[in-house]
């Protein structure tokens, strides 16, 4: 599944929203396109379908437990992490509020018409659980950085 397909679902499940979304809501969609895509990419014939159904699934549950346990200063490193890390160096830190921690990697830079975006792998152990998440963030005009 390309790029602009994922990003479009993405979009087109959050634009129904009449309130902003909450990050858990932006973490289950984000989820189950990430792993709808990598589901697509398995199997043939009626196995690429169950593949696809069961990686939106996944994706969706982690994708949630991650967006759902991030608060402002965890997004923050997050987006600080985008900002300065080299590609392939990892960022890792621990919510002494949540215990939670995490460890975001950029895997990939590159520049677009409207700035820099990067790839990155996101890493979370929350309550004992490790869970592993695939996005794509690129810098707005703002500073800010906004994963599509």
């Amino acid at each position: 599944m390309n790029r602009r397909i994922v990003c479009g679902l993405l979009i087109a499940a959050l634009a129904g929203c009449e309130t902003p979304p909450t990050k858990q809501e932006i973490g289950t969609v984000t989820g189950a396109v990430i792993g709808g895509a990598i589901g697509s990419q398995i199997g043939g014939g009626t196995g690429t379908t169950v593949a696809i159904i069961a990686g939106t699934l996944a994706g969706g549950y982690l994708g949630n437990r991650i967006g759902k346990s991030m608060d402002e200063k965890d997004r923050m490193k997050a987006a600080q992490a985008l900002e300065t890390a080299p590609t392939g160096t990892p960022t890792a830190w621990r919510n002494p509020d949540t215990g939670a921690t995490y460890t975001v990697t950029p895997t990939r830079t590159y520049q677009t018409s409207s700035g820099p975006c990067r790839d990155f792998t996101t890493k979370a152990v929350i309550e004992g659980k490790e869970q592993t998440v695939n996005g794509t963030a690129c810098r707005q005009p703002d500073g800010t950085w906004k994963t599509s």
